[in-house]
C-alpha cells in the first residue's frame, strides 16, 4: 500500500495534551512515524499539504442509533455511514434499541453484515443488557460477546428490577464485559417533556427534576460497589450527580461517564415556543448545569461527548411537544458544535479530542483514538474557524431532526480516513 505523509499539519494529540506543528506518515493502514518538522517524502508517498489545519484522531461515537432492523427509513447504516464520514466519525458504537432489539447472536450478526456491507466507517455494535430490553431476564451475555458485541445496554429503559440489574452486573464481570446504563429515575422521569423550573411551568410542560439523575446513578454506583462491575453512565447532565460520580471514582470504582454534545452546547430555554427538535432524552438543562458539564469534561471527570444520535422521522417530530418522540441527530454536527466550547475558550482542542477519540478507545480497548506510531490510520482533517449556516435538508442522515438547524457554526472537515483510506473530502 502506497505510503501518505502528511504535511504541514497542525496535530492534535490527546495523549500528550498537545497541540503543535508537525507531519505524520502513514503506511499499510498504520501510523507510521510522527515528526515536528517537515521530513524528506518517502519515495513513491503521496504527499496531502493540511495547508495549517487540524490533523486529529478520528472520532469514536459512543450510542449511535442506527434504525436497522426495523425502522430502515429513518437511518440505514449506508446513510449513517455516509453522515460518520462526513462529520470525521471513524467509529460508530452502535445501540440496540432497535426493532426487533439486538438481543440475541443471529440479529448481532445481522447487523455486522449489513454494516460490512453498507457503512465506509468502523461499526462496533452494543448488545441488549436483557431480552426485549424489558429489563426482566438478562440476554446471553456470553454469546453475544463472542459474536462481537462490545457493550451491553437497554438504552433509555432502566432494569428497574435491581435483582436483575445486580445479576446482569455480577456476570458481566465474570466477562470482563462493559455494561453501559441511563441514569434517569423511572418513576420521577415518566411523562416528563422538559426539566421542572420557573421555565417548565411558564410554558405548562410536564418536567422532571434534575435528582431523577442523581437517584438512579446512587443507585447504580452501590450496584457496582457489591458487583465490581465496568460501568459507564451514557449521559451525566446535571451538576448535583456530579459528587457522586467523583467519589465513586476516588474510590476506585471501575466507572466513566458520557455526555451528549446537545447538553454541552445547549440549554433549556432553547426548547423556547415548543420546538420538538429540542427535545431530548434526559431534557435539556438549566445554564449553570450546561457550565459544570463543559468544566467537568476540561478536567476529565466526565470521560467521554458523543452525539447520542437519535434519528426520527418528520412524523415523529412534528407533533405537540409532549407526544413528540425525543431525540436527535448528530454525526455530522457533532464536531462542529464541540467547537463551539473551543472558540467560547472554555476547552482546548487537546482535551477535546480526550474525550471525543482517547477516551472512547480506552473504554472499549482500542489502540486507536490517538496519534502515535503503530495506531491506526483513522484520521480526520478540519478547519476548526470555517465558518457555515447549517441547513439541515443538506446533512446525509436520512432523518434530518437536527436542533442546529439555520445554526452559524464553524469548523469544517476536510477529509476523513479510514485504516489509512480516504472516505471523505476531495483527493
Amino acid at each position: 500500500m502506497t505510503a501518505t505523509l502528511f504535511t504541514n499539519a497542525r496535530l492534535i494529540n490527546p495523549v500528550a495534551l498537545t497541540d503543535s506543528a508537525g507531519a505524520l506518515l502513514v503506511q499499510d493502514g498504520r501510523i507510521l512515524a510522527v515528526y515536528e518538522d517537515t521530513p524528506p517524502t518517502p519515495k513513491g508517498a503521496e504527499v496531502i499539504d493540511c495547508a495549517g489545519m487540524c490533523l486529529a484522531p478520528g472520532i469514536i461515537d459512543i450510542g449511535v442509533k442506527v434504525s436497522e432492523p426495523g425502522e430502515r427509513h429513518k437511518e440505514s447504516f449506508r446513510s449513517a455511514g455516509r453522515a460518520a464520514a462526513a462529520g470525521g466519525v471513524t467509529t460508530i458504537v452502535t445501540r440496540p434499541d432497535t426493532s426487533p432489539a439486538i438481543d440475541t447472536p443471529e440479529t448481532l450478526e445481522f447487523v455486522e453484515r449489513r454494516a460490512q456491507q453498507d457503512a465506509p466507517v468502523h461499526v462496533l455494535p452494543m448488545a441488549a443488557l436483557t431480552k426485549g430490553r424489558k429489563g426482566r431476564e438478562m440476554t446471553e451475555i456470553g454469546f453475544l460477546q463472542d459474536a462481537g458485541a462490545v457493550a451491553f445496554t437497554d438504552c433509555d429503559r432502566v432494569v428497574t428490577d435491581t435483582k436483575v440489574f445486580s445479576r446482569a452486573l455480577t456476570y458481566a464481570r465474570s466477562l470482563d464485559a462493559l455494561v453501559i446504563a441511563h441514569v434517569q429515575d423511572p418513576g420521577l422521569s415518566d411523562g416528563a417533556a422538559v426539566t421542572s423550573g420557573k421555565f417548565a411551568s411558564l410554558r405548562g410542560l410536564p418536567g422532571v427534576s434534575p435528582m431523577a439523575e442523581r437517584m438512579a446513578l446512587d443507585r447504580d454506583i452501590s450496584l457496582l460497589e457489591m458487583t465490581g462491575a465496568r460501568y459507564h453512565a451514557d449521559q451525566i447532565t446535571t451538576a448535583r450527580a456530579l459528587p457522586a460520580l467523583e467519589r465513586a471514582k476516588r474510590n476506585g470504582l471501575d466507572i466513566t461517564a458520557g455526555i451528549s454534545i446537545h447538553h454541552l452546547t445547549l440549554n433549556e430555554l432553547d426548547v423556547a415556543d415548543y420546538r420538538t427538535f429540542f427535545k431530548l432524552k434526559p431534557p435539556l438543562r438549566s445554564e449553570d448545569d450546561r457550565i459544570a458539564m463543559v468544566q467537568a469534561v476540561a478536567e476529565g471527570l466526565i470521560d467521554v461527548i458523543c452525539s447520542m444520535h437519535t434519528p426520527q422521522d418528520e412524523e415523529s417530530k412534528r407533533l405537540p411537544f409532549e407526544e413528540a418522540a425525543s431525540g436527535a441527530v448528530g454525526l455530522e454536527t457533532l464536531l462542529p458544535a464541540a467547537l463551539r466550547l473551543y472558540h467560547a475558550d472554555m476547552i482546548d482542542l487537546p482535551r477535546l479530542f480526550r474525550a471525543l477519540a482517547l477516551n472512547p478507545a480506552h473504554l472499549l480497548r482500542l489502540d486507536a483514538g490517538r496519534l502515535l506510531e503503530g495506531a491506526p490510520a483513522d484520521l480526520i482533517l478540519f478547519d476548526p474557524d470555517a465558518p457555515f449556516q447549517l441547513d439541515r435538508t443538506t446533512l446525509h442522515s436520512k432523518s434530518k431532526n437536527t436542533p442546529f438547524d439555520g445554526a452559524r457554526l464553524q469548523g469544517r472537515v476536510m477529509g476523513t480516513w479510514v485504516d489509512g483510506q480516504r472516505i471523505w473530502g476531495a483527493a
